[in-house]
């Protein structure tokens, strides 16, 4: 079988939607011969925020010179940015091989879950491969999430918590947040975020409960930004007891990568005193260098779009799909110097188009409503539909693009010098944005 084929025939099993529980996956796991038993992880979870810190710890890791494997969901462009040790993702020869030997242990009479299949092949590519150490990322939630099954991590970490997933996760952050901690283990250090107070109630008892030593901000460790550089990446200091670390360059772009970067040092210091020593200079050097596509990401003025004539304006990348996400954008776009704002917009149907698009709207000095080649997506007419019934009718240019390259022609011709381009409201639209980009015809699907 092709890889495009085997891909498809994984993706197919997104038929059976979402359902959150452990049995399927330790069954298919037993058969597997347990690959993710007496292994080393760190288990990350949070409604934003979770993949860049695991990103930061990755490139860390690395630069200290440790075997680090990453499993992350979703991917942008390629299937294979989900399974990655260091900067080398999942082959397809290891694709087709993993996904052979995982379809021999699924039941034939209950299909597991898409996401279940995937995470059974990281488990299983990380222990073949021999990794120091699993940096895992939940799916949905935590205490029922597939990755759920790792018993002894050698710490956790709760980024953040806001309103997502309600119908699976429940409507209050409290239920939300009881969820999350679902992966707080017993005696074993969890790393959070500002959590806010509702849900840390939640977490921190639970914590308490399970003698699981609870490292918080503000209390235990503390970040303060003193700078930012011309695309919006802060320069920081960290202080936590003795370590004392100043003016840490970040990789990554926005005001909310501090405290990202806050809760990856903290974590890394707990990893210092079970078996992964680090210097300041590795500090220094993976969260310099670290890199999270989609995320706030800069294509320079004149190396885009691959046809026609090269914008005269930088192009920003930004996946915000949520409220929490948007907000973080729109504070991200206060630190950046432009003068006008050209916002290309593409947001899945069935997601708070309205949550997701209001903190940035109003940023907005010209308008473009796209979407993704994707079945969940919005028509452009629907978000201007959304979009006026929930602000009134747009006050800037508006226009709508059936294709998201159209769109993107449209902004490139219109934006000047001084000007900024956003591609934002889902990671579906980014990816599809950034394929384009990278002169690729299509993304794998999601």
């Amino acid at each position: 079988m092709s890889y495009k084929s085997e891909l498809q025939k994984m993706f197919d099993l997104q038929k059976f939607g979402i359902k959150l529980g452990l049995d399927s996956m330790k069954s298919i796991l037993a058969r597997l011969g347990q690959p993710q038993a007496g292994r080393r992880f760190v288990h990350l979870a949070g409604t934003n925020g979770k993949g860049s810190v695991g990103a930061m710890l990755q490139s860390v890791l690395s630069a200290a010179g440790y075997g680090v494997g990453f499993y992350t969901s979703p991917h942008l462009v390629t299937f294979r940015e989900r399974i990655k040790i260091g900067a080398e993702m999942i082959s397809e020869k290891d694709v087709l091989s993993l996904s052979a030997r995982v379809w021999a242990a699924t039941d034939p009479q209950s299909a597991p879950t898409f996401f279940e299949f995937v995470t059974a092949m990281a488990f299983l590519y990380f222990a073949e491969k021999k990794t120091d150490l699993d940096i895992i990322e939940a799916g949905l939630g935590g205490r029922l999430d597939s990755t759920n099954v790792i018993e002894n991590p050698l710490t956790t970490a709760i980024t953040n918590i806001a309103l997502e997933h309600t119908e699976h996760l429940g409507a209050t952050l409290a239920l939300i947040a009881g969820e999350k901690a679902g992966i707080i283990k017993t005696g074993v250090p969890l790393v959070t975020g500002a959590l806010p107070p509702e849900a840390a109630e939640v977490i921190w008892r639970r914590a308490l409960e399970l003698k699981s030593p609870a490292l918080i901000p503000g209390r235990d460790f503390t970040v303060e930004t003193t700078s930012f550089d011309r695309q919006g990446r802060p320069t920081i200091n960290y202080r936590s007891g003795a370590l004392v670390l100043e003016s840490l360059e970040l990789g990554l772009a926005g005001p909310h990568q501090a405290d990202n970067a806050a809760v990856a040092i903290t974590i890394c210091e707990q990893l210092a005193g079970r078996g992964f020593p680090l210097e300041e200079k590795h500090l220094r050097a993976g969260l310099r260098q670290v890199a999270w596509p989609g995320r706030a990401e800069t294509f320079p003025a004149g190396a885009w779009p691959p046809q026609g004539s090269p914008a005269r304006a930088p192009l920003l990348l930004d996946g915000a799909h949520n409220p929490a996400g948007a907000e973080a954008l729109a504070r991200h776009l206060q630190t950046m110097t432009y003068d006008q704002l050209h916002l290309i917009v593409g947001v899945m149907a069935d997601k708070d188009i309205t949550g997701v698009l209001g903190p940035i709207l109003p940023m907005a000095d010209h308008l473009y409503l796209t979407r993704p080649a994707f079945s969940r997506a919005a028509s452009p007419g629907l978000l201007w539909d959304r979009i006026t019934a929930a602000f009134g009718p747009p006050r800037v240019p508006t226009t709508l693009h059936p294709t998201i390259p159209e769109a993107f022609q449209a902004a490139a011709a219109e934006a000047r010098e001084s000007d900024l381009v956003l591609l934002s409201g889902s990671l579906f639209t980014v990816g599809e944005g950034r394929a384009w980009l990278q002169g690729l015809s299509e993304v794998e699907s999601n």
